[in-house]
């Protein structure tokens, strides 16, 4: 279990890697250039906007072919590792429970901003190349419970199932967490397939501001530069959400458990700006692991609270894929009933575990979680084009929620964070 142990560390020197310049510049620089190219080249030129739809096409199937092997890998492992909760004690235990319910409020968060706000409405029909599916709407809640368990993980990965994969991974993992030693291979096998996968990922996102740029500019060349407007209003409502999280959600935890408000946003400062402003959430790991250290919060505790919690803790991701999921609804004008929009955020919870390291990871959970439900594959092109400033918010708060979860079970295990800790002599 060691290089699942050691997992957190790669996917930071990977993510490190991933962001060298080319030509003096940044990845995050370079996307937002090929923002601004696919804007004027949609609106000035959009008989060849149009045609840029072939890049963003290929960049999106690049993405769809990582979806089943990365979720099938990455959860078996996350499950089979953290079977050992019984005995990491308490602590393991208690910081799982504080994930689950903070994760499940961020998505309530979004979910009804997004049915509030509806920043899809008010565009041009978004669909894909195929009649726009409705076997969504035609399931019952009983159908859809039924259609989460697979009759073959094969199938359910060329279908695209996501669900299906996860209740098999779900069962899988458990299995391979009875069996112990004897399962070790297999869940090395299945870590080593989820390292290529990362790597395979790596090579994909380089195409980013490529597919941006050819995204944005399909977009503006079809329907006009007014699309922008409804992206303006998913930034607004996903920005938004966030801040009503952190002031309501965050501010509440804080108050309750009676953290020190300024010395935790000291501590946290730091760690949030670097997640902001590289949009990585391993980029400020590091960082985040020694300032909550000298919070006041026990080594042991941030050591293993903190990385599990980029797993398990996806405040920021979770919030914005239930609004991101919605707004791909909304531009095809899909209306999902209550009990489909709460399977689908149990699912997009579900599967956003254990890829937090993965660039565009989010873009991943969420294109293969909207096509099970018969939400077309376009909407993700529109979103595509604005990405990258929704993921430095989601990132940053994603990095905020993980450095208080330490704090907060430091709080649970009756340690005193009101005081600065003693300097340690060496």
């Amino acid at each position: 279990m060691s290089s699942v142990k050691n997992s957190n560390g790669e996917n930071a020197k990977r993510m490190e890697r991933t962001e060298r310049k080319f030509l003096g510049i940044s990845p995050t620089q370079w996307i937002f250039i090929g923002m601004a190219i696919g804007i004027a080249l949609g609106h000035f030129w959009p008989e060849i906007g149009v045609h840029a739809k072939v890049f963003s096409n290929i960049f999106i199937r690049l993405i769809k072919s990582i979806i089943a092997p990365i979720l099938l890998a990455t959860l078996i492992v996350g499950i089979a590792s953290t079977g050992n909760i019984k005995t990491m004690g308490r602590i393991g235990g208690k910081a799982l429970l504080y994930f689950e319910i903070v994760t499940t409020l961020a998505l309530i968060v979004g979910l009804v901003a997004a049915n509030w706000i509806r920043p899809g409405d008010g565009a041009p029909q978004v669909t894909s190349s195929k009649e726009k599916p409705d076997a969504a709407k035609a399931k019952t809640a009983t159908e859809i419970i039924e259609h989460a368990f697979p009759t073959s993980i094969i199938d359910s990965m060329a279908k695209g199932e996501v669900l299906q994969i996860v209740v098999f991974a779900m069962i899988f993992g458990a299995a391979c967490t009875v069996l112990g030693a004897k399962a070790a291979p297999m869940i090395e096998w299945f870590d080593t397939l989820a390292h290529v996968m990362f790597k395979y990922t790596a090579y994909v996102m380089k195409m980013t501001p490529l597919g941006v740029g050819a995204a944005i500019a399909f977009t503006v060349s079809t329907q006009g530069i007014g699309i922008l407007v409804q992206l303006g209003k998913l930034v607004l409502t996903i920005y938004g959400s966030l801040i009503v999280f952190v002031i309501f959600v965050l501010g509440s935890v804080i108050l309750v458990c009676r953290i020190p408000l300024l010395r935790f946003f000291r501590a946290v400062k730091d760690p949030c700006l670097i997640a902001f402003s590289t949009a990585s959430s391993e980029a400020a790991l590091p960082r985040a692991l020694e300032n909550m250290e000298k919070f006041g919060v026990p080594k042991h505790i941030v050591s293993f609270v903190l990385p599990t919690g980029y797993s398990f803790n996806l405040d920021g991701t979770t919030l914005y894929l239930a609004g991101a999921s919605l707004f791909c609804a909304q531009l095809a004008q899909i209306e999902l009933t209550w009990t489909q929009q709460v399977l689908m955020m149990f699912t997009l919870m579900l599967t956003s575990k254990g890829v937090a390291g993965v660039p565009r990871a989010s873009l991943v959970i969420l294109s293969g979680t909207i096509l099970s439900f018969g939400i077309p594959e376009a909407g993700i092109m529109t979103i595509l084009a604005i990405d990258e400033i929704l993921d430095m918010a989601r990132t940053s708060v994603n990095v905020l929620g993980n450095c208080l979860a330490t704090a907060v079970i430091a709080r649970w295990e009756g340690f005193d964070l009101s005081k600065e800790p003693e300097p340690v002599e060496l």
